[in-house]
C-alpha cells in the first residue's frame, strides 16, 4: 500500500509541477480549493447519505448481544475504539465499514449477511471490516480520490473554457491541455482502483490475524456472499443505482456473476465444496482485465491468499 500511495502522490506531483509551469494564467488553485472542499464535505456527510440510501440503522446491544460482544473482543485485538454497530436492511449479504470526524466509526452488517452466514464467518468478515478501520482506509481512499477529481475538474474547465476563447490558437492549446489532464485523472483512478484491491488483501489479511481459523472462516463467507448474491437475481438490481459506495463493500454486488462464473449451482451449505470450486477454477485473461478496472480482488485470488494465510 505504501508504495502504490508513494506513486500516486509522486506522480501527481510531477504532473501538476509541469503543468503550472506551462499555464500559469489558470487559477488552478481557486479550483483546487473548491474541488478539495466538496470532496471533504462529501466525506464528512456521507455517512449520513449511506444511512438513507441503505435503509441503516443502528442495532442494540439487547437485538444481537453475541454479535455486539464479538464486535467488543476483535476491536480491543483490533486495538481500536468499538465502533457503532449498524444494520443495513437490505437482502444482499454483505458488510461495509464507513464513517467521519462527525459521524464517528461505523461498522454496517446487511440483513442478508445475517441470514446467510453462520456465527463464525460473521465474525470473520466483522474483522475484516475492523481492518479497514485499523488502516485507515476511509481516510486514505478520500484523501487520494481528491487527486483525480481535482485533473478531471481542472481539464473539464480548460476544455470549456478554451471554447469561448477567440484566439484560434490559444484554443487549440486550452483545450489540449484539458484532454492531457482528464486522460491524466484516468490514469490516476487506475492507480486507486489498485490501492482499493490492495487494502481489501490487507483487512482479509487483519481478519485472518484476529480471529480463530479466520482465513478459512473468511474464505467460506466471501463464497457463499458471492454464491448467494448472485443467485439473487433482480433483488440485486436495488444496489445499481449505489455504485458511488460498492468500494465500501466486502465484495463488489455488481462482479458477483463474474466471480461464481461457471460455478455449479449448489447450496451455500456446503460451503467448503464451494470454496474448492472456486479455487479450482483457472484464472483467464479476461479475468485479469476486469480486475484493473474493478475495486475489489479477483475472488479466485483472494481466496487463494486467504488460503496461503491458512
Amino acid at each position: 500500500m505504501a508504495g502504490t500511495l508513494a506513486l500516486i502522490f509522486g506522480l501527481s506531483t510531477l504532473f501538476f509541477t509541469v503543468i503550472l509551469t506551462l499555464t500559469g494564467s489558470f487559477d488552478f488553485l481557486t479550483l483546487g480549493i473548491l474541488v478539495g472542499a466538496f470532496n471533504v464535505v462529501q466525506w464528512l456527510v456521507s455517512p449520513y447519505i449511506i444511512d438513507a440510501l441503505y435503509h441503516v440503522r443502528p442495532m442494540a446491544a439487547t437485538e444481537e448481544p453475541k454479535l455486539h460482544e464479538m464486535v467488543d473482543d476483535l476491536s480491543r485485538k483490533s486495538k481500536i475504539s468499538k465502533p457503532r454497530l449498524m444494520l443495513a436492511q437490505i437482502p444482499i449479504p454483505n458488510a461495509f465499514a464507513y464513517g467521519s470526524p462527525i459521524a464517528g466509526t461505523r461498522i454496517a452488517v446487511t440483513s442478508g449477511l445475517m441470514k446467510t452466514l453462520d456465527q463464525g464467518e460473521v465474525e470473520a468478515v466483522v474483522g475484516h471490516e475492523l481492518g479497514h478501520l485499523r488502516h485507515r482506509d476511509v481516510q486514505i481512499m478520500m484523501f487520494v480520490s481528491l487527486l483525480p477529481a481535482v485533473a478531471y475538474f481542472i481539464g473539464y474547465s480548460l476544455m470549456l473554457s478554451s471554447m469561448f476563447q477567440g484566439n484560434q490558437k490559444n484554443q487549440g492549446g486550452g483545450a489540449a491541455i484539458g484532454v492531457v489532464f482528464m486522460a491524466f485523472s484516468w490514469i490516476m483512478n487506475l492507480f486507486i482502483l489498485n490501492l482499493s484491491r490492495l487494502r481489501e488483501y490487507y483487512a482479509d489479511r487483519h481478519s485472518a490475524s484476529i480471529v480463530d481459523g479466520g482465513s478459512q472462516k473468511l474464505s467460506t463467507g466471501l463464497a457463499k456472499i458471492v454464491q448467494t448474491t448472485k443467485n439473487m437475481g433482480r433483488m440485486r438490481q436495488q444496489t445499481k443505482n449505489l455504485n458511488g459506495f460498492k468500494a465500501l463493500f466486502i465484495t463488489d454486488p455488481d462482479r458477483a456473476n463474474v466471480d461464481s462464473a461457471g460455478l455449479s449451482t449448489m447450496s451455500v451449505a456446503d460451503s467448503q465444496k464451494l470454496v474448492q470450486e472456486i479455487l479450482s477454477k483457472k484464472l483467464t485473461t479476461g479475468d485479469r482485465i476486469l480486475e484493473i478496472l474493478s475495486t475489489h480482488p479477483n475472488i479466485i485470488k483472494r481466496l487463494k491468499a486467504l488460503q496461503q494465510l491458512a
